[in-house]
């Protein structure tokens, strides 16, 4: 299979001619998983290249005997043609003739063991070059070229052409489900062939019934199925490197995504109740990192796994699933045990702490496919999620737990209501704060039966039916809720608790939200202190209330203040949580903000400038606060003095502020307010009325006749009138 090779076969090309003039053959080696393609690639290189090359030859080299004949028969040859065969030894009448030919010539040495075995069958001189075909990863700088898989475009492109079935996204779904392996795609093409199937059939089949399926099909032009063709190697790895074959059993019940091998260093604590066995295999493996690099070599030696870089290893799909089904039951059992065991303490226990989410982030898939989904690994995953600032994902994660805890332990399990409340949050935090609020209030009269009023996640269960019910727009409801809970706070947790003090937090924020903003900056001021003493200065929640305490001096009156406050904040946002975290952008728009409120119109329009591609990028193009970045930067442009430029990026703004938000949402409107009126002070008066005419009816639906918005924009329709009826005639004059 030659799909998708010619970049591959253009750099084996430069490899291989790269250096002609010097002296000696130039080698490359060809290497990678069996079944990926080398062979093939190595065909296709020789039959492109043997009208420019005297002598080409192919050999077998996996078995040195075999490899060691065919010389002889390439001496005898050789011979025949006039040269100079010393039959006592082959290999060097072939290196002889070669070293003399005065042509160009080719030799492929198929499938080798590895660099060292076939040292002695290498041309020392000679104008030529030697391709090698191999497993092996392990070759000499600059003569290693890797066969990868094939991309997932390249190998559906592959399976509708071969099969005949014109289904796109089957074809994707399929080279997913195949790891792009050209061996496994011919396979399948070859079973859907045989059998007049389609490819969403053999899918469906195939993630049904992997194994039978890996063992089904004739793939054209090799030798073996998938499932046979890295038997071999599985039965060499169990005889002569047993470690290594225990580190292939480990790994084969993790993702097919990078695994860090610093993962062993949980076996300590993970040893209890792992099969003994399997407890000697790993403890070894942990405990000797000789032993553990000799493994690694030795699956490198089948390119059963490669090299990701900062100690990451990875195994293809296919390869964990065929090593499956070289077990047993049971002795499949022990392995999983022993890869959910590890994961389960290989996951730091405060995932909360920016410090742990590199660790997370690579863990994450392992833990998703070997944790059961109620396990505490898979608790501190989901807690990583949401504070690392993947809130849809964390969400939906702690969905499944849930579900998980509810059939496993009952609905009204405390881990269950826990779980429960951990959706709640974030699924608040994720930007429905209406289903946040709902799914705490359906859960606090629960909690209250089951476990009292004053229990600790009682208590939280109110702070967040009191918070989200703000956030869902009741700012005085919650208030009210925070103002009504905090004795019972103070008197039940103590003044000083996290759990308090983000009451206090929220009493304040809302505070500000129902009007009374100079009374939310004086509980914030009180308040971040006390949270930088209990907390320390640089946790979040006491970098929350910096901005909040930011936010609020300026919704007071005291717009330089709140400047400085979010530009000292920034600075120690971006150092501990990074720059691209959610909240980090969250201080960076209000920093643009008030900085424009402070007198800097074109300091906040740059600032907003640099901030909207970060937006982009994290957020999302259609994120609610990535549009409302825009919408500021145009606002900005507009104040700086550029009125034209400014209409511009409203005009672009608009069709995505109505989609995400809606065509009658109070910012959509405000925009088309400031379309309007950019468009009349760009020197457009008559676009400036039509628009206006045209804003004027939705404001009197939406907001009603009376509304001061509506008031002032007839006003704003009035003006532009009489200034587009008197610029012709101050044209005439």
């Amino acid at each position: 299979m030659l799909a998708g090779r010619e970049g591959l076969l253009s750099k084996l090309h430069a490899r291989l001619v790269e250096g002609s003039d010097r002296v000696g053959p130039r080698i490359a080696a060809l290497y990678g998983m069996g079944g990926v393609g080398k062979t093939s690639v190595a065909a296709e290189y020789a039959h492109r290249h043997q009208s420019t090359a005297g002598i080409v030859w192919q050999f077998p080299a996996e078995d040195l005997a075999t490899l060691a004949a065919e010389f002889a028969r390439l001496a005898a040859l050789l011979g025949a043609a006039g040269g100079v065969m010393d039959p006592r030894d082959p290999v060097a009448s072939v290196h002889a003739v070669l070293a003399d030919s005065p042509s160009p010539w080719l030799l492929v040495l198929d499938n080798a063991p590895d660099s060292a075995s076939l040292r002695p069958f290498l041309p020392p001189t000679g104008n030529g070059q030697v391709l090698i075909t191999s497993q092996s990863s392990l070759w000499p700088p600059g003569q290693g070229i890797e066969v990868p898989v094939l991309d997932v475009e390249a190998a559906a492109r592959f399976l509708t052409s071969r099969t005949g079935d014109p289904d796109g996204q089957s074809a994707e779904d399929l080279s997913i489900e195949l790891g792009g392996l050209p061996l496994a795609l011919e396979q399948a093409s070859a079973y859907i062939q045989a059998t007049g199937g389609t490819l969403a059939e053999y899918l469906g089949l195939f993630r049904r019934r992997r194994a039978d399926m890996l063992a089904r099909g004739e793939p054209s032009g090799y030798g073996r199925t998938v499932a046979t063709t890295w038997k071999v190697a599985f039965g060499r790895l169990d005889e002569d490197a047993p470690y290594a074959a225990s580190l292939l059993r480990l790994l084969t019940y993790l993702a097919p995504e990078p695994v860090p091998l610093s993962l062993l260093r949980a076996f300590p604590e993970a040893a209890d109740g792992l099969n003994p066995g399997v407890s000697a295999m790993l403890g070894q493996l942990a405990d000797d990192q000789i032993a553990l690099s000799d493994a690694v070599a030795a699956l490198r030696r089948f390119s059963l796994v490669a090299p990701a870089g900062n100690g990451l290893m990875r195994v293809h799909r296919l390869v964990q699933a065929v090593t499956l089904t070289q077990m047993t039951t049971d002795v499949a059992a022990m392995w999983r045990q022993a890869a959910a065991t590890l994961i389960e303490f290989g996951i730091p226990e405060d995932t909360e702490d920016p410090a742990a989410w590199p660790t997370c982030a690579v863990l994450l898939p392992h833990a998703q496919a070997v944790l059961d989904c109620a396990s505490d690994g898979m608790w501190r995953i989901a807690n990583y999620l949401g504070h690392s600032g993947s809130y849809p994902a964390a969400r939906d994660m702690w969905q499944t737990i849930a579900s998980a805890c509810g059939e496993s332990l009952g609905r009204e399990h405390p881990d269950t209501l826990a779980a429960i409340h951990n959706l709640g949050y974030w699924t608040g935090m994720a930007g429905d704060a209406t289903a946040a609020r709902d799914l705490f209030a359906g859960l606090l009269p629960v909690r209250e039966r089951v476990s009292g009023a004053e229990h600790p996640g009682i208590l939280a269960t109110r702070h967040n039916l009191a918070r989200w019910t703000g956030m869902a727009g009741d700012a005085a409801g919650a208030r009210d809720l925070f103002a009504e809970l905090m004795p019972l706070m103070e008197r039940v947790l103590g003044a000083e608790n996290p759990a308090t003090l983000a009451d206090r937090h929220s009493l304040a924020v809302f505070t500000g939200k129902a009007g009374d903003a100079a009374g939310a900056r004086d509980l914030f001021v009180e308040l971040v202190p006390l949270m930088e003493r209990v907390l320390g200065p640089e946790h979040p929640d006491a970098l929350g209330d910096r901005h909040e305490l930011a936010f609020w001096t300026g919704m007071a009156g005291d717009a330089i203040g709140a400047r400085r406050l979010f530009a000292k904040l920034l600075t120690v946002r971006e150092r501990v949580i990074g720059a691209e975290h959610p909240e980090t952008l969250a201080t960076r728009h209000n920093l643009a903000q008030w900085t424009g409120r402070a007198g800097d119109a074109a300091g906040a329009r740059d600032l907003f400038a640099e901030l909207i591609p970060l937006a982009e990028r994290v957020l999302g193009a259609e994120s609610p606060s990535t549009v409302r970045a825009m919408g500021n930067l145009a606002q900005w442009t507009a104040t700086a003095g550029d009125a034209a430029g400014a209409r511009d990026l409203f005009a672009e703004l608009m069709p995505l502020i109505e989609r995400v938000l809606g065509a009658e949402h109070p910012e959509t409107l405000a925009a088309r307010h400031n379309l309007a009126q950019c468009t009349g002070r760009a020197g457009d008066a008559a676009g400036a009325r039509d628009l206006f005419a045209e804003l004027i009816p939705l404001l009197e639906r939406v907001y009603g006749p009376e509304h001061p918005d509506t008031l002032a924009d007839r006003y704003e329709l009035a003006f532009w009138t009489r200034q587009a009826m008197a610029r012709p005639a101050a044209n005439d004059a």
